[in-house]
């Protein structure tokens, strides 16, 4: 057999292929753990220690007891530590190559064995120091001295329990605070937190990372500590976060995403450690999402693929590097941590540190397609157990495909292939998938480009050059476009940029201006979106995520030139333009499950780190609310929604917001004294109806059922948060402006209200009771939340409500009376028509349904049930109660009216139009008027006379 391999293919992977004359069958006795020379090697000089390791997979238990096996042997901890190293990995040889072990019980032995080997290092310096300097002191929270701290941080595949066979350890270590050591038994040798903490660390390294004749435990690595290997080798916590705010670089935003603090054991256990979140937490992950990083992650992909080049310059094997060739492991672990960096401020629970839990946790937030995650997760398997057997061979930290016949033959019997040729086939198969999605999310020859002729900037490239100047730009551009772009050549905002940023702006209107040239988008867009951008200037994230998404710059383009009311939502809150980048924006509707499901998930992600303070959980809310608005509205203004599913898109929005808000409240409320509130929210109006607008208020009643002796009071302090917490401005924003002027008494009756008094209001019985309007608003009133027993009960209370016996010319004459109050209250000037309040508008349908449904439900059940105005409409024609025709005529004219008023709003224009417009409609409200009022009042009038 002569399998070889062969760099470079057509897709430009460092692609692994067979020349093979013959692929020999590879038989069980190929795969054989004695196939790695390391292992050989261990078996020969370590033959009567094997048995000090306990049998099976190596876990904290066991590395515990094979380690004291081995001190009782004799053996001091440093050389014990190294012995039972070469003991793990000759026994997880056997597990993975003979018994197909799944990796995370490779990758989880390797990770607990550093853990291990890093307590027992802490143990040993601090011992010997404080012999020699007394224990490092710092003052505490208590005004008391205690011992201060120095916490081990594990990065990279260490911090995320990922550890591969024979990788070194990237370690950086902190101390709490400083101060200085007590002095030794005599008093002496006091010297600083500082000194003794780098002390420490050169002890720990000794025990840990120096050379003997057993080997090392692991190599030690301390280059991502601040300022490199030129930094101190401990910082303190307050030095790290000045560090991060004044010096921290976007690469090493990647690098901390993974940190943990892993020894000493004892202080991971008492939850000390828990202090270093609050400081690599903003720095990692940033309160916005986050595009500028594109460019820092293909500067530092560039320079190790520039760095794997020299390495490779003279030795053609060196890149087939299954780590950081094209296609291997790195760029899953880039792809992985760049949508989480992007991502994480905002979305909390994507913060998590193994990839392969990042890959499914990206996927459930619609960031990757199932498939895509699927795939690139068994890549990911696949090319970590690749690397293990390349380790494997002579305990050797590479990830260099080997040349030697042999050892290829051992790595695809390891791997259960039928031969050699198989195993390069599957290697290439998934190093090209990798690499063509890494080249999509970050390398494409368009991706982040300009699109469009005058476009000469490269690709992510912050160089400029002559085109990288705006006023160069203006004579590709139409003149009202040119004119606007022209008075930021001066700009404050825009001559304070920073130059890569002030190229990405070029970019951006050179992208825009061939967009233009080619009739894709509108100059009014162009127009809009520069005025959208302007305020955000400093803002650099936003230019960074349009420059790097081109199609979310042209869906922007099409929202700003459908309407105007989208420019101004998205002035209010900018952050939502990333829901342009998503594939479903335009083919999904709101799934309340999902919203709940997703924020619930979120709010878990802050717990798990202790960021679940109020401010936060407020926050949470707003963007996922304004997020949810942004994409309904986007569907909206494509037309992809008709005038009804926006309004029950937004209502249902708003019915998952107050569950959400309900739960949250009473989860924190000081007072409560049940683990689920007894209370409910009814709708009314525009909520209960199901007919939500953008910004549209709340019209909500607050209702308990609960005989605790405080319960008024509890209720009342639960609705007053509940009210707070939907209507305080954060910084991103508001949710609702809450009306509960409905409730019984209106303003000046009590917040909340007992489910009976409530019930005795609505339905006449005692001295305190509804006023017909009220009844009218009864009529779209709906149970929003609450227990399902309360559901039941309000279903009753309102059906008996509107069921109740009227005298029609008495009702009449009460309804008619406040259609004039309205009217009075909203008058129209001028000859317009006004598509709400003029006499044919929308309020003379809803105030003749009103009163078809409180005058004949009692006999027609088909008119209870709150589903809206166009469909009573209907069912009141096929019950006799209208003329043929025109109840169906009706329904046309309200919803004719809705979308005119709909489409006013979004263009921020008056509602009020030429009667010549809507006179067909206007016509069949009217005749709808007149059937159902206008006879009652003549009637009157007669009566009267």
């Amino acid at each position: 057999m002569t399998a070889s391999l062969s760099t470079g293919s057509s897709a430009g992977v460092s692609g692994l292929s067979s020349n093979v004359n013959a692929c020999p069958p590879l038989t069980p006795a190929d795969r054989q753990a004695d196939g790695s020379r390391f292992v050989q090697r261990v078996r020969r000089r370590y033959p009567d220690e094997l048995s000090c390791l306990p049998p099976g997979e190596p876990v904290h238990a066991t590395l515990q007891a094979g380690l004291q096996n081995l001190l009782d042997r004799g053996l001091p901890m440093p050389a014990a530590l190294r012995v039972l190293r070469q003991l793990v990995l000759e026994r997880l040889v056997v597990l993975d190559c003979e018994q197909g072990a799944p990796l995370a019980v490779i990758t989880r032995a390797v990770t607990e064995l550093a853990e291990l080997a890093l307590d027992k290092a802490c143990t040993l310096a601090f011992a010997d120091l404080d012999d020699l300097h007394g224990a490092p002191q710092c003052v505490g929270t208590d005004g008391q001295p205690r011992r201060a701290h120095l916490w081990v941080i594990g990065m990279g595949k260490l911090g995320a329990r990922e550890l591969n066979v024979s990788s070194d350890i990237d370690l950086i270590y902190v101390y709490d605070q400083d101060g200085e050591t007590a002095g030794n038994a005599q008093g002496r040798n006091r010297i600083s937190n500082h000194e003794y903490f780098g002390k420490a660390v050169k002890h720990i390294y000794n025990t840990v990372g120096e050379t003997t004749e057993h080997g090392n435990v692991f190599r030690v690595d301390l280059a991502l500590r601040p300022n490199g290997n030129s930094g101190p080798s401990a910082v303190s916590l307050g030095a790290l976060e000045e560090y991060f705010l004044v010096q921290g670089r976007e690469w090493e935003r990647f690098a901390w995403l993974k940190s943990r603090v892993i020894a000493p054991a004892a202080c991971v256990r008492d939850g000390g450690a828990q202090a270093l979140r609050g400081t690599v937490l903003p720095f990692v992950f940033r309160r916005y999402l986050d595009y500028g990083v594109f460019e820092a992650l293909r500067n530092l992909h560039r320079q190790i693929r520039d760095h794997a080049a020299k390495r490779a310059a003279g030795h053609p094997g060196r890149s087939n590097d299954v780590k950081l060739s094209r296609g291997g492991i790195r760029e899953i672990e880039f792809t992985v941590q760049l949508l989480q960096v992007v991502r994480g401020g905002q979305f909390p629970e994507l913060r998590t540190r193994p990839t392969l839990d990042a890959l499914q946790r990206l996927c459930k937030a619609g960031l990757m397609p199932q498939a895509t995650a699927d795939a690139l997760a068994s890549a990911y398997e696949f090319l970590r157990r690749v690397e293990h057997r390349i380790q494997y061979l002579d305990d050797q930290q590479t990830h260099v495909m080997p040349t030697q016949d042999d050892d290829l033959a051992w790595l695809a019997a390891t791997l259960d292939y039928p031969d050699v040729c198989a195993f390069l086939h599957a290697l290439d198969a998934h190093r090209e998938l990798v690499a063509q999605e890494f080249d999509t999310l970050l390398g494409g020859p368009t991706n982040g480009g300009c699109n469009g002729k005058g476009c000469n900037g490269k690709n992510g490239s912050s160089t400029r050059s002559s085109a990288d100047d705006l006023q160069t730009v203006l004579a590709q551009l139409p003149p009202a476009f040119a004119a606007k772009v022209g008075q930021w050549c001066e700009h404050p905002r825009v001559l304070a940029l920073r130059e890569d940023t002030r190229a990405r702006l070029v970019r951006l209107v050179q992208r825009t201006g061939a967009w233009l040239d080619e009739g894709r988008v509108s100059e009014e867009a162009a127009l809009r979106m520069a005025d959208w951008i302007e305020p955000l200037l400093r803002r650099e994230s936003y230019l960074a995520l349009l420059q790097e998404r081109p199609s979310v710059h042209e869906r922007l383009l099409r929202l700003l030139g459908a309407a105007k009311w989208p420019a101004r939502y998205l002035l209010q809150h900018p952050g939502v333009i990333d829901e342009l980048a998503s594939q479903q924006l335009l083919t999904d509707r709101f799934d309340a499950a999902q919203f709940e499901a997703e924020l619930e998930a979120r709010r878990a992600a802050l717990q798990s780190t202790g960021e679940d303070d109020e401010e936060a959980l407020l926050n949470l809310l707003r963007r996922a609310h304004h997020a949810e608005v942004f994409r309904t509205l986007a569907r909206d203004v494509e037309k992809v929604l008709t005038v009804e599913q926006v309004a029950d898109d937004l209502s249902a929005l708003a019915d998952s917001v107050l569950r959400t808000t309900a739960r949250w409240c009473w989860a924190r409320l000081k007072n409560r004294h049940r683990a689920e509130p007894s209370f409910a929210i009814i709708g009314y109006g525009k909520l209960g109806g199901k007919e939500l607008g953008y910004g549209s208020d709340l019209d909500i009643v607050f209702v308990y059922e609960d005989e605790h002796e405080n319960a008024s009071e509890i209720y009342a302090a639960f609705v007053r948060k509940m009210i707070n917490w939907l209507t305080v401005k954060t910084g991103e924003g508001d949710l609702f402006e809450i009306d509960t002027a409905l409730r019984p008494n209106g303003n000046s009756g009590l917040l909340v209200t007992s489910f009976n008094a409530y019930a005795n209001y609505q339905q006449q019985r005692g001295s305190n009771t509804a006023w017909t309007w009220e009844h009218q608003a009864m009529t779209r009133a709906r149970f929003v939340l609450g227990g399902v027993s309360l559901a039941g009960r309000f279903d009753a209370i309102r059906e008996a409500v509107i069921t109740a016996p009227r005298h029609a010319q008495s009702l009449a004459n009460e309804i008619v009376a406040m259609r004039a109050k309205v009217r009075q209250a909203h008058p129209v000037r001028g000859a317009k028509f006004d598509v709400k309040h003029s006499a044919g508008g929308m309020v003379d349908v809803e105030f003749a349904v009103q009163y078809l449904v409180l005058l004949h439900s009692h006999a027609h059940p088909e008119l209870r049930a709150n589903t809206g105005n166009i469909n009573l409409l209907r069912r009141a024609e096929h019950a006799g109660l209208l003329e043929p025709g025109m109840g169906e005529a009706a329904a046309r004219a309200y919803r004719e009216l809705r979308q005119i008023q709909h489409r006013a709003r979004l263009d921020e224009m008056p509602t009020q139009v030429e009667p010549d417009r809507v006179a067909t409609a206007a016509a069949a409200v009217r005749a709808l008027w007149h059937h159902v009022l206008g006879r009652q009042q003549q009637a009157s009038a007669t009566t009267l006379a």
